[in-house]
């Protein structure tokens, strides 16, 4: 597992685009996170720009509990919600990047959401532990 500083990681061996979008859905649940939205970038560049682009999708993930107490701390916080999760193919490989909570939630300099992001930390790290 890489850190860019602000996303973990994971490059996956031995799966198609489409398996690694279903294993990390799967992954996300599993640590009771859902996927909220969906951004296809590669089409949204073809049919916006008329550019090629690798195969390349946005989840917007959200634990509802965590996202509930996170708001209650900060309502504004929803601007860095949901949890970002990069699926992208590049080099023949597929790679799965979460944005790091902890670097997110840190530019609001408030304290008390540390125990919220790390607790989508520890999640979101095991979602990538999972990955094969």
């Amino acid at each position: 597992m890489a850190d860019t500083g602000y996303t973990y990681r994971k490059n996956l061996s031995g799966k198609s685009f489409e398996q690694a979008l279903a294993t990390v859905t799967t992954a996300l649940a599993e640590e009771g996170f859902g996927v909220l939205s969906e951004i296809d970038a590669q089409a949204t560049l073809k049919n916006k720009l008329g550019v090629e682009f690798r195969p390349y999708k946005i989840l917007g993930a959200c634990n509802p509990g965590l996202a509930h107490k996170a708001l209650q701390i900060a309502p504004e916080i929803g601007a860095l919600l949901p949890c970002n999760v990069v699926v992208q193919e590049f080099d023949g490989s597929v790679a799965v990047d979460i944005a790091d909570p902890k670097a997110m939630f840190a530019i609001t300099k408030r304290a008390e959401l540390e125990e919220v992001a790390n607790e989508a930390d520890a999640r979101l790290r095991r979602v990538l532990a999972k990955l094969p």
